[in-house]
């Protein structure tokens, strides 16, 4: 026990005196026992690893959802195709009136907005002062273009602050667009 111990803070001391970038890459490669006891630092790498796996899950569970809707509403579109090497916070679903019918759990951690809170709303209730009358116009016609796009606009948290957000807005459905799907980050 006292040799693994040594082993384990020599690991720490190691560790911390990496790059950031040497470090991410030494990192990602530790395999991490969660029966033993491990110190801060190495706590720190299992705990990054284990966020990091979550973040994956989560994003396939949302990917499952989209698709399962896809199956349900008969879009023809490859949902895979959609969300390859995409970066995403918040999914909304919408259709082609612009109704909200679905958002992620990532939507509510950016926005504070509940599901029900978005449920059959336009994405038009995120939008306040800041938000530049431009980024409106260029969406409005590209929606109505039928056309993949992507757009910064300023948008507003339920708690008023604003933040810079990414859309990229996919047309979906089968011979003709039923629906959009925005997939969401917030930029700086």
């Amino acid at each position: 026990m006292k040799n693994n111990l040594s082993n384990m803070m020599a690991l720490d001391i190691y560790l911390s005196s990496l790059s950031k970038e040497d470090f991410e890459t030494v990192s990602s490669k530790i395999d991490y026992d969660s029966s033993k006891r491990l110190p801060l630092m190495s706590w720190d790498i299992y705990s990054d690893s284990l966020m990091l796996k979550r973040k994956k899950a989560q994003r396939e569970h949302d990917i499952l959802k989209v698709r399962s809707l896809a199956k349900k509403l008969n879009w023809q579109n490859d949902i895979n195709a959609i969300f390859n090497e995409q970066q995403f916070e918040a999914i909304l679903i919408t259709d082609i009136d612009q109704k909200i019918i679905w958002v992620n759990q990532g939507f509510t951690a950016m926005t504070g907005y509940s599901k029900v809170d978005a449920l059959n709303k336009t994405p038009h209730f995120l939008q306040g002062p800041e938000t530049s009358n431009d980024s409106k116009e260029r969406i409005r016609a590209k929606l109505n273009a039928i056309t993949p796009f992507t757009e910064v606009i300023i948008n507003y948290r339920k708690d008023k602050t604003p933040y810079k957000c990414e859309v990229k807005i996919f047309p979906i459905g089968n011979d003709e667009a039923t629906h959009f799907i925005a997939l969401e980050r917030q930029v700086s």
